[in-house]
């Protein structure tokens, strides 16, 4: 068992010895005082020294504004996460939340659990606040409600399991038409129930057949019904699929979610009877429609019934109407089958006209005569071409013999040579032409010497 704070003060007033406390056990005492003397309690001030940790967690200071008083506030990353107020520096908040110590420290801070704006913790404002909101963005306005399925055979809930709403909606369902109701259990209270029934709404709409749904819980204090009042049970309910009745609380209670859906019921009850038709009702409706069917299937009967008297009468005998017919259509074959036989003479005769004129024109015919006149030509022309070519091969020897013989290569080839000066690359004719030391080349028979002149000698 632990002690209090209290109790170590009343062992010191009441043995000889006092108690000596370590810093670590002084701490524990106060943090276990704090956290069991105390409840929730709700504190207004301005943040400042806000930090977040990597795992979520808001350490900050919350500061008086009139007086010089501060205390340290922590708020951990779930109820951060779901804090309605700005926790940022300079922000003017509402905590509600614990008193505790932090004993490593020895710091007195303030274990927050709700945050809401300044000024915004009067439920009425807040709800005013969203509903302008909402209104803005048309959310509330009327032409977006539908209207419900006059038959509806799935009906959702999204109640609690344990509340007295269900079996309202169960019970008053049964005594008017035997429908299917199906539930999707959620929390309806605390600061957990938004996301609870948010859930409970998305998962409800994964129900292909569902026609409709009801939502809502008894009735309570504006405390208790603060989750329809929920900006994202709100916008959950404007974004449902089907058609939407919110039941919350009694008649005198009006929530955002009333706002929002397509219907408001006063209770939960009423939203069974508004969505489920009263089985008498559809009988005696149903006769009453299936006796004005056979009335007007009657009525109009008889309206035909005159109208192929009337039509009848009016019609003539078809024999008359077929003969006449019969006489034009044999007149008809018979000049039909007149003109195709004279068109079909006229046919036959223009195309054998036209077959006599492409005999004549036969490429093929022509082809064979110009053939024959080819090959008669290619024969003369190979004629003239052996006679022209012979006396061209002997005018050609002729001339070859001529200039063999005139040819300086052949006198070469007799033993002569030709003498080159290398200079000036003439051919020597006397041998004054050349002088001593001169390079000159010697063309003999079969190649060319290269020599140089030692000496001179003129002829005698």
């Amino acid at each position: 068992m632990t002690d209090t704070l209290f109790d170590w003060a009343a062992k010191a007033r009441t043995d000889e010895d006092e108690p000596v406390l370590s810093v670590a056990a002084l701490n524990r005492v106060v943090r276990s005082s704090l956290e069991q003397g105390f409840g929730d309690v709700w504190v207004e001030g301005e943040l400042s020294d806000v930090t977040r940790s990597a795992s979520g967690h808001v350490y900050c200071t919350l500061n008086d504004g009139k007086e010089p008083a501060q205390i340290r506030m922590v708020m951990f990353r779930n109820e951060a996460r779901r804090a309605k107020a700005k926790l940022e520096n300079g922000e003017r908040v509402r905590i509600r939340g614990g008193l505790s110590l932090y004993e490593a420290r020895g710091s007195f801070q303030l274990i927050a659990r709700m945050a809401l704006p300044a000024g915004a913790g009067d439920l009425h404002a807040q709800f005013e606040r969203l509903r302008k909101k909402l209104e803005a963005e048309g959310l509330l306005a009327p032409e977006k409600r539908r209207p419900l399925p006059r038959v509806p055979r799935v009906i959702g809930v999204v109640t609690s399991t344990a509340g007295a709403a269900l079996h309202d909606v169960i019970r008053v369902a049964r005594g008017r038409c035997p429908v299917r109701i199906v539930v999707a259990g959620c929390l309806v209270q605390g600061t957990e129930s938004p996301d609870s029934i948010v859930a409970a709404l998305l998962l409800i709409q994964k129900l292909p057949e569902l026609d409709v749904v009801i939502i809502g819980r008894g009735g309570g204090s504006a405390e208790d019904l603060f989750a329809f009042n929920d900006e994202r049970v709100a916008r959950a309910i404007a974004a449902c699929r089907v058609p939407i009745v919110s039941a919350v609380g009694h008649e005198v209670d009006i929530t955002i979610a009333d706002l929002v859906a397509d219907l408001r019921a006063a209770t939960p009850s009423n939203a069974a009877e508004l969505v489920v038709p009263d089985l008498g009702g559809l009988t005696r409706e149903l006769t009453h429609t299936t006796r004005r069917l056979e009335r007007a299937l009657d009525a109009r009967l008889q309206q035909e019934r005159l109208r192929v008297d009337r039509l009848t009468r009016r019609v003539s005998d078809p024999r008359r109407a077929v003969g006449s017919v019969r006489s034009r259509l044999l007149a008809l074959e018979a000049t039909l089958a007149q003109r195709t036989q004279r068109r079909l003479v006229l046919s036959r005769a223009r195309l054998a006209a036209l077959h006599a004129r492409l005999v004549e024109h036969d490429a093929r015919v022509r082809l064979s005569r110009d053939r024959a006149t080819l090959r008669a030509l290619e024969a003369r022309l190979g004629q003239l071409g052996q006679s022209l070519t012979h006396e061209q091969r002997s005018a050609f020897s002729e001339r070859v013999a001529q200039l063999s013989a005139l040819s300086p290569l052949a006198v070469l080839s007799r033993g002569y040579a030709i003498a080159i000066h290398e200079m000036s690359g003439r051919a020597l004719l006397r041998a004054r032409d050349a002088e001593v030391g001169d390079s000159i080349s010697v063309r003999v028979h079969d190649g060319t010497l290269i020599a140089r002149v030692t000496e001179t000698k003129g002829s005698s």
